[in-house]
């Protein structure tokens, strides 16, 4: 069955990066796109970063622009979130998630969540 398992999660200062990892399985990876989102509290869960199959094309929210990078490893079928200049309202749990096609209107399998918490 397909899995999304994301890692590389933590506490961090303000300022400060983190590299979120996202490995996949169970699915054709270089077919798929990828994204990452995040959810704190009581809040809907808000789009972040996403990247086209071959990575030629990325799209990103504008809180995040030019502080977070997507990237994804095809031959070892895993996408990345790099994270700099970590701000408070950064925190949140962040998943990944993949769909078969850029234009879908929803993604099809979702991982489980790795927390960021940025202290100020």
């Amino acid at each position: 069955q397909v899995q999304l398992v994301e890692s590389g999660g933590g506490l961090v200062q303000a300022g400060g990066s983190l590299r979120l990892n996202c490995a996949t399985s169970g699915l054709t990876f270089s077919t798929y796109v990828m994204g990452w989102f995040r959810q704190t509290p009581g809040k809907e869960r808000e789009f972040v970063a996403t990247i086209s199959g071959s990575g030629d094309s990325t799209g990103y929210a504008d809180s995040v622009k030019g502080r977070f990078t997507i990237s994804r490893d095809n031959a070892k079928n895993t996408v990345y979130l790099q994270m700099i200049s970590l701000k408070p309202e950064d925190t949140a749990a962040y998943y990944c998630a993949a769909k078969r096609f850029m234009g879908a209107p929803r993604y099809d399998y979702w991982g489980q969540g790795t927390q960021v918490t940025v202290s100020s």
